[in-house]
Protein backbone atom coordinates (compact mmCIF):
# COMPACT_ATOMS: atom_id res chain seq x y z
CA UNK A 1 0.00 0.00 0.00
CA UNK A 2 1.70 3.27 -1.10
CA UNK A 3 2.59 5.65 1.68
CA UNK A 4 1.61 3.42 4.58
CA UNK A 5 3.79 5.27 7.08
CA UNK A 6 4.65 8.92 6.49
CA UNK A 7 2.04 9.51 3.79
CA UNK A 8 -0.43 8.92 6.64
CA UNK A 9 -2.28 5.76 7.53
CA UNK A 10 -4.79 4.81 4.81
CA UNK A 11 -6.17 1.57 6.25
CA UNK A 12 -9.91 0.97 6.47
CA UNK A 13 -11.61 2.87 9.34
CA UNK A 14 -8.30 3.69 11.08
CA UNK A 15 -7.10 5.83 8.17
CA UNK A 16 -9.90 8.44 8.17
CA UNK A 17 -9.87 8.65 12.00
CA UNK A 18 -6.09 9.08 12.01
CA UNK A 19 -6.36 11.84 9.42
CA UNK A 20 -8.96 13.66 11.51
CA UNK A 21 -6.85 13.38 14.67
CA UNK A 22 -3.86 14.54 12.61
CA UNK A 23 -5.71 17.78 11.84
CA UNK A 24 -6.24 18.30 15.58
CA UNK A 25 -2.55 17.70 16.31
CA UNK A 26 -1.56 20.03 13.45
CA UNK A 27 -3.82 22.73 14.90
CA UNK A 28 -2.41 22.34 18.41
CA UNK A 29 1.19 22.50 17.19
CA UNK A 30 0.38 25.52 15.01
CA UNK A 31 -0.99 27.42 18.03
CA UNK A 32 1.91 26.64 20.39
CA UNK A 33 4.37 27.43 17.58
CA UNK A 34 2.75 30.85 17.13
CA UNK A 35 3.12 31.63 20.84
CA UNK A 36 6.79 30.64 20.74
CA UNK A 37 6.82 27.17 22.35
CA UNK A 38 6.81 24.65 19.47
CA UNK A 39 7.38 21.59 21.64
CA UNK A 40 6.30 18.06 20.72
CA UNK A 41 6.02 17.02 24.39
CA UNK A 42 3.62 19.88 25.16
CA UNK A 43 1.67 19.17 21.96
CA UNK A 44 1.29 15.49 22.97
CA UNK A 45 -0.04 16.46 26.42
CA UNK A 46 -2.55 18.98 25.02
CA UNK A 47 -3.54 16.54 22.25
CA UNK A 48 -4.18 13.79 24.81
CA UNK A 49 -6.33 16.09 26.94
CA UNK A 50 -8.43 17.20 23.95
CA UNK A 51 -9.03 13.63 22.70
CA UNK A 52 -10.00 12.28 26.12
CA UNK A 53 -12.37 15.21 26.68
CA UNK A 54 -14.02 14.46 23.33
CA UNK A 55 -14.43 10.81 24.34
CA UNK A 56 -15.78 11.64 27.79
CA UNK A 57 -19.48 11.13 26.84
CA UNK A 58 -18.62 7.57 25.70
CA UNK A 59 -16.71 6.96 28.93
CA UNK A 60 -19.63 8.18 31.06
CA UNK A 61 -22.04 5.95 29.11
CA UNK A 62 -19.78 2.95 29.60
CA UNK A 63 -19.46 3.62 33.34
CA UNK A 64 -23.23 4.02 33.65
CA UNK A 65 -23.69 0.69 31.89
CA UNK A 66 -21.25 -0.95 34.34
CA UNK A 67 -23.20 0.46 37.29
CA UNK A 68 -26.55 -0.74 35.93
CA UNK A 69 -25.03 -4.07 34.95
CA UNK A 70 -23.86 -4.71 38.52
CA UNK A 71 -27.41 -4.10 39.75
CA UNK A 72 -28.97 -6.14 36.94
CA UNK A 73 -26.73 -9.24 37.07
CA UNK A 74 -28.42 -10.92 40.08
CA UNK A 75 -31.75 -10.88 38.20
CA UNK A 76 -30.14 -12.31 35.06
CA UNK A 77 -28.44 -15.02 37.13
CA UNK A 78 -31.80 -15.92 38.67
CA UNK A 79 -33.32 -16.38 35.19
CA UNK A 80 -30.36 -18.51 34.07
CA UNK A 81 -30.71 -20.69 37.17
CA UNK A 82 -34.46 -21.00 36.60
CA UNK A 83 -34.02 -22.41 33.09
CA UNK A 84 -30.81 -24.33 33.70
CA UNK A 85 -30.60 -27.53 31.63
CA UNK A 86 -33.90 -26.73 29.87
CA UNK A 87 -33.20 -26.66 26.14
CA UNK A 88 -36.66 -27.17 24.66
CA UNK A 89 -38.20 -24.52 22.43
CA UNK A 90 -40.79 -23.23 24.92
CA UNK A 91 -38.22 -22.88 27.72
CA UNK A 92 -35.80 -21.02 25.46
CA UNK A 93 -38.55 -18.66 24.34
CA UNK A 94 -39.63 -18.02 27.92
CA UNK A 95 -36.04 -17.41 29.08
CA UNK A 96 -35.43 -15.10 26.15
CA UNK A 97 -38.57 -13.08 26.88
CA UNK A 98 -37.69 -12.71 30.56
CA UNK A 99 -34.07 -11.78 29.75
CA UNK A 100 -35.14 -9.17 27.21
CA UNK A 101 -37.61 -7.77 29.76
CA UNK A 102 -34.76 -7.33 32.27
CA UNK A 103 -32.57 -5.51 29.73
CA UNK A 104 -35.52 -3.31 28.78
CA UNK A 105 -36.23 -2.61 32.46
CA UNK A 106 -32.70 -1.31 33.00
CA UNK A 107 -32.57 0.46 29.65
CA UNK A 108 -29.38 -1.22 28.45
CA UNK A 109 -28.37 -3.42 25.55
CA UNK A 110 -26.59 -6.78 25.92
CA UNK A 111 -23.85 -5.36 23.70
CA UNK A 112 -23.86 -1.93 25.37
CA UNK A 113 -20.42 -2.09 26.98
CA UNK A 114 -18.83 -3.76 23.95
CA UNK A 115 -20.20 -1.06 21.67
CA UNK A 116 -18.47 1.69 23.65
CA UNK A 117 -15.17 -0.20 23.48
CA UNK A 118 -15.56 -0.88 19.76
CA UNK A 119 -16.00 2.85 19.16
CA UNK A 120 -13.05 3.81 21.37
CA UNK A 121 -10.51 1.23 20.13
CA UNK A 122 -10.04 2.65 16.60
CA UNK A 123 -9.75 6.14 18.09
CA UNK A 124 -7.04 5.02 20.53
CA UNK A 125 -5.12 3.20 17.79
CA UNK A 126 -5.39 6.21 15.48
CA UNK A 127 -4.19 8.47 18.30
CA UNK A 128 -1.14 6.23 18.73
CA UNK A 129 -0.42 6.39 14.97
CA UNK A 130 -0.45 10.20 15.01
CA UNK A 131 1.96 10.44 17.96
CA UNK A 132 4.27 7.73 16.60
CA UNK A 133 4.51 9.43 13.16
CA UNK A 134 4.38 13.12 13.97
CA UNK A 135 6.10 14.32 10.74
CA UNK A 136 3.30 12.68 8.73
CA UNK A 137 0.66 14.87 10.38
CA UNK A 138 2.45 18.04 11.53
CA UNK A 139 3.80 20.02 8.59
CA UNK A 140 6.22 22.09 10.68
CA UNK A 141 7.98 18.96 11.95
CA UNK A 142 8.13 17.43 8.45
CA UNK A 143 9.63 20.65 7.07
CA UNK A 144 12.47 20.39 9.59
CA UNK A 145 13.92 17.54 7.49
CA UNK A 146 14.38 19.81 4.47
CA UNK A 147 16.63 20.65 2.62
CA UNK A 148 18.61 17.73 4.14
CA UNK A 149 16.38 15.03 2.63
CA UNK A 150 16.43 16.48 -0.91
CA UNK A 151 20.20 16.99 -0.80
CA UNK A 152 20.73 13.52 0.63
CA UNK A 153 18.61 11.85 -2.07
CA UNK A 154 20.80 13.56 -4.67
CA UNK A 155 23.93 11.92 -3.21
CA UNK A 156 25.09 8.71 -4.89
CA UNK A 157 24.67 5.67 -2.64
CA UNK A 158 22.41 7.45 -0.13
CA UNK A 159 19.63 4.87 -0.45
CA UNK A 160 21.94 1.94 0.29
CA UNK A 161 23.46 3.89 3.16
CA UNK A 162 20.18 4.80 4.87
CA UNK A 163 18.86 1.26 4.43
CA UNK A 164 21.65 0.18 6.77
CA UNK A 165 20.12 2.13 9.70
CA UNK A 166 18.85 0.01 12.59
CA UNK A 167 15.17 0.92 12.10
CA UNK A 168 15.23 0.86 8.28
CA UNK A 169 14.06 -2.78 8.23
CA UNK A 170 10.55 -1.80 9.28
CA UNK A 171 10.27 0.29 6.10
CA UNK A 172 11.59 -2.39 3.72
CA UNK A 173 8.25 -2.57 1.87
CA UNK A 174 8.49 1.13 1.18
CA UNK A 175 11.99 0.83 -0.23
CA UNK A 176 10.83 -1.98 -2.53
CA UNK A 177 7.61 -0.24 -3.54
CA UNK A 178 7.32 0.73 -7.21
CA UNK A 179 6.71 4.35 -6.18
CA UNK A 180 10.15 4.39 -4.54
CA UNK A 181 11.99 2.44 -7.23
CA UNK A 182 10.24 4.54 -9.86
CA UNK A 183 11.55 7.70 -8.26
CA UNK A 184 8.23 9.29 -7.23
CA UNK A 185 9.61 12.37 -5.45
CA UNK A 186 7.13 12.66 -2.56
CA UNK A 187 7.23 8.92 -1.84
CA UNK A 188 11.05 8.82 -1.77
CA UNK A 189 11.15 11.89 0.48
CA UNK A 190 8.63 10.36 2.88
CA UNK A 191 10.56 7.10 3.08
CA UNK A 192 13.80 8.92 3.92
CA UNK A 193 12.01 11.00 6.58
CA UNK A 194 10.47 7.85 8.08
CA UNK A 195 13.91 6.34 8.60
CA UNK A 196 15.56 9.57 9.77
CA UNK A 197 12.71 10.22 12.20
CA UNK A 198 13.63 6.98 14.03
CA UNK A 199 17.44 7.36 13.63
CA UNK A 200 19.71 7.38 16.67
CA UNK A 201 22.24 10.13 17.48
CA UNK A 202 25.07 7.90 16.25
CA UNK A 203 23.30 7.35 12.92
CA UNK A 204 22.77 11.08 12.48
CA UNK A 205 26.49 11.69 13.00
CA UNK A 206 27.31 8.93 10.52
CA UNK A 207 25.57 10.94 7.80
CA UNK A 208 28.14 13.71 8.27
CA UNK A 209 30.97 11.19 8.05
CA UNK A 210 29.59 9.54 4.90
CA UNK A 211 28.52 12.78 3.18
CA UNK A 212 30.67 15.69 4.48
CA UNK A 213 28.90 18.11 2.12
CA UNK A 214 25.69 17.57 4.12
CA UNK A 215 27.19 18.55 7.49
CA UNK A 216 25.49 21.95 7.50
CA UNK A 217 22.11 20.46 6.58
CA UNK A 218 22.44 17.79 9.29
CA UNK A 219 23.27 20.41 11.94
CA UNK A 220 20.33 22.58 10.86
CA UNK A 221 17.88 19.66 10.96
CA UNK A 222 19.15 18.39 14.33
CA UNK A 223 18.93 21.90 15.80
CA UNK A 224 15.26 22.18 14.83
CA UNK A 225 14.40 18.63 15.92
CA UNK A 226 16.18 19.11 19.27
CA UNK A 227 14.11 22.23 19.82
CA UNK A 228 10.90 20.37 19.03
CA UNK A 229 11.79 17.20 20.97
CA UNK A 230 13.34 18.72 24.08
CA UNK A 231 10.98 18.25 27.01
CA UNK A 232 12.30 19.10 30.46
CA UNK A 233 15.84 18.33 29.30
CA UNK A 234 14.97 15.00 27.65
CA UNK A 235 14.97 14.26 23.94
CA UNK A 236 11.63 12.46 23.68
CA UNK A 237 12.51 11.12 20.23
CA UNK A 238 14.90 8.70 21.97
CA UNK A 239 13.85 5.75 24.11
CA UNK A 240 14.63 5.77 27.85
CA UNK A 241 16.83 2.68 27.31
CA UNK A 242 18.92 4.55 24.73
CA UNK A 243 19.06 7.67 26.92
CA UNK A 244 20.21 5.60 29.87
CA UNK A 245 22.90 3.90 27.79
CA UNK A 246 24.24 7.27 26.60
CA UNK A 247 24.12 8.69 30.15
CA UNK A 248 26.07 5.73 31.58
CA UNK A 249 28.71 6.02 28.86
CA UNK A 250 29.08 9.74 29.59
CA UNK A 251 29.01 9.24 33.38
CA UNK A 252 25.94 11.51 33.65
CA UNK A 253 24.17 9.54 36.38
CA UNK A 254 21.58 12.27 36.92
CA UNK A 255 20.32 11.63 33.37
CA UNK A 256 19.92 7.94 34.23
CA UNK A 257 17.33 8.89 36.84
CA UNK A 258 15.65 11.26 34.38
CA UNK A 259 15.55 8.51 31.73
CA UNK A 260 13.85 6.13 34.15
CA UNK A 261 11.31 8.76 35.22
CA UNK A 262 8.90 8.22 32.31
CA UNK A 263 8.64 4.38 32.62
CA UNK A 264 8.21 4.65 36.39
CA UNK A 265 5.62 7.42 36.10
CA UNK A 266 3.80 5.40 33.45
CA UNK A 267 3.53 2.37 35.76
CA UNK A 268 2.45 4.47 38.77
CA UNK A 269 -0.19 6.47 36.87
CA UNK A 270 -1.56 3.31 35.23
CA UNK A 271 -1.84 1.67 38.66
CA UNK A 272 -3.70 4.70 40.07
CA UNK A 273 -5.98 4.67 37.04
CA UNK A 274 -6.82 0.99 37.57
CA UNK A 275 -7.58 1.59 41.26
CA UNK A 276 -10.00 4.39 40.40
CA UNK A 277 -11.93 2.27 37.92
CA UNK A 278 -15.18 0.79 39.29
CA UNK A 279 -14.58 -2.77 40.45
CA UNK A 280 -17.24 -5.48 40.35
CA UNK A 281 -17.42 -7.51 43.52
CA UNK A 282 -17.83 -11.27 43.39
CA UNK A 283 -20.02 -13.10 45.87
CA UNK A 284 -20.74 -16.69 46.81
CA UNK A 285 -23.54 -16.85 44.19
CA UNK A 286 -21.23 -16.02 41.30
CA UNK A 287 -20.78 -18.88 38.86
CA UNK A 288 -17.43 -20.36 37.88
CA UNK A 289 -17.30 -18.47 34.59
CA UNK A 290 -17.85 -15.11 36.28
CA UNK A 291 -15.31 -15.89 38.98
CA UNK A 292 -12.73 -16.87 36.36
CA UNK A 293 -13.44 -13.67 34.45
CA UNK A 294 -13.02 -11.53 37.56
CA UNK A 295 -9.76 -13.30 38.41
CA UNK A 296 -8.52 -12.67 34.88
CA UNK A 297 -9.39 -8.98 35.23
CA UNK A 298 -7.47 -8.75 38.50
CA UNK A 299 -4.43 -10.32 36.85
CA UNK A 300 -4.66 -7.85 33.96
CA UNK A 301 -4.94 -4.95 36.40
CA UNK A 302 -1.65 -6.02 37.96
CA UNK A 303 0.10 -6.72 34.66
CA UNK A 304 -0.95 -3.54 32.83
CA UNK A 305 1.23 -1.14 34.89
CA UNK A 306 4.21 -3.49 34.58
CA UNK A 307 3.75 -3.88 30.81
CA UNK A 308 3.35 -0.12 30.50
CA UNK A 309 6.73 0.43 32.19
CA UNK A 310 8.44 -2.15 29.95
CA UNK A 311 7.03 -0.66 26.74
CA UNK A 312 7.87 2.89 27.81
CA UNK A 313 11.46 1.85 28.52
CA UNK A 314 12.02 0.55 24.97
CA UNK A 315 9.85 2.86 22.85
CA UNK A 316 10.46 6.59 22.16
CA UNK A 317 9.91 8.70 25.27
CA UNK A 318 7.23 10.68 23.40
CA UNK A 319 4.95 7.64 23.46
CA UNK A 320 5.70 7.12 27.15
CA UNK A 321 4.77 10.76 27.75
CA UNK A 322 1.47 10.15 25.97
CA UNK A 323 0.74 7.13 28.20
CA UNK A 324 1.55 9.12 31.33
CA UNK A 325 -0.58 12.08 30.18
CA UNK A 326 -3.40 9.71 29.18
CA UNK A 327 -3.36 7.93 32.56
CA UNK A 328 -3.41 11.23 34.43
CA UNK A 329 -6.30 12.57 32.32
CA UNK A 330 -8.24 9.31 32.73
CA UNK A 331 -7.70 9.38 36.49
CA UNK A 332 -9.04 12.92 36.76
CA UNK A 333 -11.93 11.97 34.49
CA UNK A 334 -12.65 8.91 36.60
CA UNK A 335 -12.85 10.93 39.82
CA UNK A 336 -15.34 13.31 38.14
CA UNK A 337 -17.34 10.44 36.59
CA UNK A 338 -17.47 8.51 39.86
CA UNK A 339 -18.96 11.56 41.59
CA UNK A 340 -21.44 12.00 38.75
CA UNK A 341 -22.46 8.32 38.74
CA UNK A 342 -22.81 8.24 42.54
CA UNK A 343 -25.34 11.08 42.34
CA UNK A 344 -27.55 9.15 39.90
CA UNK A 345 -30.67 7.63 41.47
CA UNK A 346 -30.55 4.18 39.86
CA UNK A 347 -34.03 3.26 41.07
CA UNK A 348 -35.48 6.38 39.46
CA UNK A 349 -33.52 5.66 36.27
CA UNK A 350 -34.80 2.08 36.19
CA UNK A 351 -38.36 3.31 36.69
CA UNK A 352 -38.03 5.64 33.70
CA UNK A 353 -36.53 2.86 31.60
CA UNK A 354 -39.46 0.56 32.47
CA UNK A 355 -41.86 3.20 31.21
CA UNK A 356 -39.88 3.65 27.98
CA UNK A 357 -39.75 -0.12 27.42
CA UNK A 358 -43.53 -0.38 27.91
CA UNK A 359 -44.17 2.43 25.41
CA UNK A 360 -41.82 0.77 22.90
CA UNK A 361 -43.66 -2.54 23.16
CA UNK A 362 -47.06 -0.91 22.82
CA UNK A 363 -45.92 0.95 19.69
CA UNK A 364 -44.93 -2.44 18.28
CA UNK A 365 -48.46 -3.67 19.00
CA UNK A 366 -47.52 -5.83 22.00
CA UNK A 367 -49.37 -5.57 25.29
CA UNK A 368 -46.78 -5.58 28.09
CA UNK A 369 -49.04 -7.52 30.49
CA UNK A 370 -49.52 -10.34 27.99
CA UNK A 371 -45.81 -10.46 27.19
CA UNK A 372 -44.96 -10.65 30.89
CA UNK A 373 -47.63 -13.28 31.34
CA UNK A 374 -46.07 -15.40 28.63
CA UNK A 375 -42.61 -14.88 30.06
CA UNK A 376 -43.65 -16.19 33.46
CA UNK A 377 -46.25 -18.84 32.53
CA UNK A 378 -45.58 -22.58 32.77
CA UNK A 379 -44.32 -24.49 29.78
CA UNK A 380 -44.18 -28.22 29.32
CA UNK A 381 -40.60 -28.34 30.64
CA UNK A 382 -40.67 -25.55 33.25
CA UNK A 383 -41.36 -26.50 36.86
CA UNK A 384 -44.79 -25.65 38.18
CA UNK A 385 -43.04 -23.82 41.06
CA UNK A 386 -42.49 -20.90 38.71
CA UNK A 387 -46.22 -20.36 38.07
CA UNK A 388 -47.44 -17.15 39.66
CA UNK A 389 -50.76 -17.63 41.38
CA UNK A 390 -51.50 -13.94 41.01
CA UNK A 391 -50.83 -13.96 37.25
CA UNK A 392 -53.87 -13.42 35.07
CA UNK A 393 -54.91 -16.68 33.37
CA UNK A 394 -54.94 -16.40 29.61
CA UNK A 395 -56.84 -18.37 27.01
CA UNK A 396 -54.82 -20.51 24.58
CA UNK A 397 -55.60 -18.04 21.78
CA UNK A 398 -54.22 -15.14 23.87
CA UNK A 399 -51.09 -17.15 24.69
CA UNK A 400 -50.55 -17.97 21.01
CA UNK A 401 -51.03 -14.33 20.06
CA UNK A 402 -48.53 -13.18 22.73
CA UNK A 403 -46.02 -15.77 21.53
CA UNK A 404 -46.49 -14.71 17.91
CA UNK A 405 -46.07 -10.98 18.59
CA UNK A 406 -43.12 -11.39 20.95
CA UNK A 407 -41.43 -13.65 18.39
CA UNK A 408 -42.01 -11.12 15.62
CA UNK A 409 -40.74 -8.26 17.78
CA UNK A 410 -37.57 -9.95 19.01
CA UNK A 411 -36.85 -11.56 15.67
CA UNK A 412 -36.99 -8.09 14.13
CA UNK A 413 -34.71 -6.57 16.78
CA UNK A 414 -32.53 -9.56 17.63
CA UNK A 415 -28.88 -9.34 16.66
CA UNK A 416 -27.38 -12.21 14.63
CA UNK A 417 -26.04 -14.89 16.95
CA UNK A 418 -27.98 -13.61 19.99
CA UNK A 419 -30.12 -15.81 22.24
CA UNK A 420 -33.23 -14.20 20.76
CA UNK A 421 -32.17 -15.03 17.20
CA UNK A 422 -31.32 -18.64 18.11
CA UNK A 423 -34.61 -19.12 19.99
CA UNK A 424 -36.59 -17.78 17.05
CA UNK A 425 -34.73 -20.08 14.65
CA UNK A 426 -35.63 -23.08 16.83
CA UNK A 427 -39.28 -22.02 16.97
CA UNK A 428 -39.53 -21.47 13.24
CA UNK A 429 -37.90 -24.84 12.57
CA UNK A 430 -40.35 -26.62 14.90
CA UNK A 431 -43.35 -24.87 13.38
CA UNK A 432 -42.19 -25.84 9.89
CA UNK A 433 -41.83 -29.51 10.87
CA UNK A 434 -45.19 -29.58 12.67
CA UNK A 435 -46.97 -28.42 9.53
CA UNK A 436 -45.61 -31.36 7.55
Amino acid sequence: MPGMILTQDSTFIIGPITKLLGYIMEGIFFVIDKIGIPNIGLAVILFTIVIYLLMMPLTIKQQKYSKLSAKMNPELQAIQAKYKNKKDNESMMAMNAETQAIYAKYGVSPSGSCLQLIIQLPIMWALYRVIYNMPAYVKSIKNAFFPLVDNMIAQAGSTEFIRGFANAGMYEKQFNNESFTGGVTTYVQNTFIDVLNKASSTEWLSIKDKFPALSGDVDQTLSLLDRYNNFLGLNIANSPSYMMKEALEAGAYGMVIAALAIPVLSAVTQWINVKLMPQQNTDSKSNDQQSAMMQSMKTMNVMMPIMSAVFCFTLPAGLGLYWVAGAVVRSIQQVIINKHIDKIDLDELIKKNEGKAKEKLEKAGIRADKLNAYASMNTKNVNSNYRSSSQKQLTQEEKDEAVRKSTEYYNKNAKPGSIAAKANMVKQYNEKNNKR
